[in-house]
């Protein structure tokens, strides 16, 4: 495994990050946004867990949004028992509708003091090392959310604090306002790209290497569409209302991408996933593709990918088909 610094902090993170939106319990009954139908139980993803472990990952990134709850919650039992606390970097979000009620979500000073509250207690710790908003609260000042986040900050409740999917001219205000306030600012931006996706390249991408920002990114396998043939059907791509609406309406451009993707990797003689994330890793500003798993073969695929390296006729191969996207990811 590589490990690399998260940005301008002193923090070493590994070159693959856990994701853990898989891991909690499937839906049952009413959906809130952050459950999913293909969800594993407990039992099911611990595997992966130490998997991860074993390939000397220490990078875990969850949300409390995810499964409601169930995801931290089973992610800090298993870490607790598995792992030295100081030995693992552990990562979670806050912005998502938790209960359906007026303060139930969102980033204000009470949301986030309340929900960070609740997700130390089910990953079983004192401190996350990277809290993370999840998307812009659009009826909540800015100002309030970076003030809330310093005040955890100096609580020693949280080590660093992170954003996720943005437009680039809100990430931009928010460092600003950091700085001129003397708050802290945001270390890392956990943003949508991959190969089928790369308008992050116009606006984001730039602004996170100008200033020094992490970028890891989600979705790095566009939910599985970079690892098998156009229109190849999975349990999860069956359920996912959430992908369907990122792809419904570039198929044709994206067939293109995903074609080309499997035409270089049936030369090379390895799976597509792994040239996929080869291609990411190879972004300038990419710090750690966050990988979700769901079989023993999908951190084996990250993990191989760090020792393939791209030629340029390669690189051009799989962006030339690549055609301008609506922009996708902030909801």
């Amino acid at each position: 495994m590589e490990y690399v610094l998260l940005g301008r902090t002193g923090l070493k993170v590994s070159r693959i990050c856990l994701g853990c939106m898989t891991y909690g319990s499937p839906a049952t009954g009413r959906l809130l946004p952050g459950r999913q139908a293909w969800a594993l139980n407990e039992a099911e993803s611990l595997p992966f867990l130490r998997q991860a472990l074993d390939f000397g990952i220490n990078f875990f990134d969850t949300a409390n949004v995810y499964s409601d709850g169930d995801s931290e919650a089973v992610v800090g039992r298993f870490l607790k028992a598995n792992a030295r606390r100081e030995a693992v970097v552990i990562a979670t979000k806050v912005q998502g509708l938790m209960r359906e009620e007026p303060n139930g979500g969102g980033l204000s000073r009470k949301a986030i003091l309340f929900e960070l509250d609740q997700s130390l207690r089910r990953l079983q710790t004192d401190y996350v090392d990277l809290y993370q908003i999840h998307r812009w609260d659009y009826e909540t000042p800015i100002e309030e959310t970076l003030e809330a986040l310093h005040d955890a900050i100096k609580a020693g409740k949280v080590r660093y604090i992170g954003a996720s999917s943005m437009y680039a001219w809100q990430f931009s205000k928010a460092l600003y306002l950091a700085d001129r306030h003397g708050w802290t600012r945001f270390v890392s931006m956990q943003n949508y790209y991959n190969l089928l996706y790369r308008e992050e390249e116009r606006e984001m991408m730039r602004l996170c290497q100008s200033e020094g920002v992490a970028v890891i990114p989600w979705s790095p396998l566009a939910r599985g569409r970079l690892t098998r043939a156009w229109k190849t059907e999975t349990s999860r791509s069956e359920t996912d209302a959430f992908g369907k609406t990122l792809y419904s309406r570039t198929e044709d451009a994206d067939r293109s991408v995903v074609d080309r993707l499997g035409e270089v990797a049936e030369k090379r003689g390895i799976p597509r996933a792994q040239v996929a994330l080869a291609w990411l890793l190879s972004r300038p500003g990419v710090t750690a593709p966050i990988v979700g798993a769901s079989k023993p073969h999908h951190l084996e695929d990250a993990v191989a990918a760090l020792s393939v390296h791209l030629t340029s006729e390669e690189m051009t191969a799989l962006e030339e088909p690549y055609v301008p996207h609506p922009v996708l990811g902030f909801s």
